[in-house]
């Protein structure tokens, strides 16, 4: 049970309603300040739509701080978006794979991208050699907005975390198809 109301459109002042347009519960939550919500909103849209960074790569960081943060809001929406951005299933159990400590056939590039999500999202940093290595495949521009991304879904598992947001109804059946580690 969410710690804080979940607003609905005619709760806003008519000219904020629009914000509300997909009814979310992380949004839903958000909308106790519209500003918040605008600017959450704007930066997720910029990510999704203008980022010049692989939207596979893009997805298989959020998936990884999902996973990692045992997050199940943010690991079943990705879930959910990330086949539309070329995320294959077995992607994802690779991903689970390489979080998990073990070895698989991804290539480099999709390593080093988990590995430094998994990184800033512990450590706070990406360490030298994940970084070294992004360099040799991304441009430095790739790499500003691999880590505006990874740094930005942090703060979205905190907020869901914090203000206990529930899941949808719609989104569980992803979580038995692809569940996540026991919280520990």
């Amino acid at each position: 049970m969410a710690r804080i109301p979940y607003l609905d459109p005619d709760d806003l002042p008519e000219d904020q309603r629009s914000l509300l347009e997909r009814p979310a519960n992380l949004f839903r939550a958000v909308a106790n300040s519209p500003a918040a919500l605008r600017n959450l909103l704007r930066f997720g849209g910029w990510i999704r739509h203008h980022s010049a960074l692989d939207s596979r790569l893009r997805e298989m960081a959020i998936l990884q701080v999902g996973y990692i943060t045992v997050t199940e809001y943010e690991w079943s929406h990705h879930l959910k978006l990330a086949s539309d951005f070329g995320v294959s299933e077995d992607d994802v159990r690779a991903l689970v794979a390489e979080a998990d400590g073990h070895g698989t056939g991804l290539p480099a590039l999709d390593r080093a991208v988990l590995r430094a999500a998994r990184e800033m999202t512990s450590d706070l940093k990406i360490g030298d050699a994940t970084f070294v290595e992004l360099q040799g495949a991304l441009s430095a521009g790739e790499i500003v907005e691999l880590c505006m991304v990874i740094g930005f879904y942090n703060l979205v598992v905190r907020v869901l975390h914090t203000l206990e947001v529930d899941l949808e109804p719609e989104y569980e059946p992803y979580l038995a198809k692809a569940p996540l580690p026991p919280k520990g």
